[in-house]
């Protein structure tokens, strides 16, 4: 764990641009960075989504390809795929349901909620559902972001890519998956990042936020 503080942390973690492929991850820190992912809050705890850990050379190729040649895919030593479901379903909310009744009992309030929940969600379209879930994989990215940096391990989330490629390279569609966010794992190279020495760019905050009081 770091010895730095999180403002520290914020400041010293950046969307790496050249990773070392000399310097792979060691396991204990990715699996500190998966606990995260799986620990991080969701929409009535449903966790909507899937993390693919991707170590093969050859898959990673493939990826990096469609995601026009970003080369902290192949130069990292991991890479996680965030993948979220592509529609909420009776089966899949009844199992989170199940998985809430076997750890803290036969409570009628659980049964309930998550009735309420599939009768608002099943009946919707499966767009507006696979975009809500969607939107929880990114609140999971966000803490594999933070525990990355707490690792001393850098990252670099990745929209840029060809979901439609990703999701049949890692046979996502066949699982009810589609792929969100891409975020590689490594170290980056001092020698080869230009945007390493760069100061971090924020808006002020007087100009990002408004005090409703």
């Amino acid at each position: 764990m770091s010895e730095k503080t999180f403002n520290e942390l914020l400041n010293w973690r950046y969307a790496t641009k050249k990773m070392d492929p000399a310097k792979p991850v060691a396991q204990d820190k990715v699996d500190a960075i998966i606990e995260a992912v799986r620990m991080a809050p969701t929409s009535s705890g449903t966790q909507p989504f899937e993390l693919i850990v991707v170590t093969n050379k050859e898959v990673r190729a493939d990826i990096c390809k469609a995601a026009s040649d970003q080369t902290p895919i192949t130069d990292g030593s991991h890479l996680l795929v965030f993948a979220a479901w592509d529609n909420y379903t009776n089966e899949r909310i009844d199992a989170v349901k199940q998985a809430n009744l076997d750890l803290r009992g036969d409570i009628p309030l659980i049964h309930q909620y998550y009735d309420n929940l599939k009768a608002g969600y099943v009946p919707r379209d499966a767009e507006v559902n696979y975009a809500h879930a969607a939107r929880q994989a990114y609140i999971a990215l966000g803490f594999a972001m933070l525990a990355a940096a707490d690792q001393g391990v850098d990252c670099t989330p990745m929209e840029g890519f060809d979901p439609a490629k990703v999701d049949e390279i890692l046979s996502l569609k066949e699982k009810g998956l589609r792929s969100v966010v891409l975020l590689p794992l490594g170290y980056r190279d001092p020698t080869g990042d230009w945007l390493l020495p760069m100061p971090k760019v924020r808006k002020s905050v007087e100009t990002m936020v408004s005090f409703v009081e």
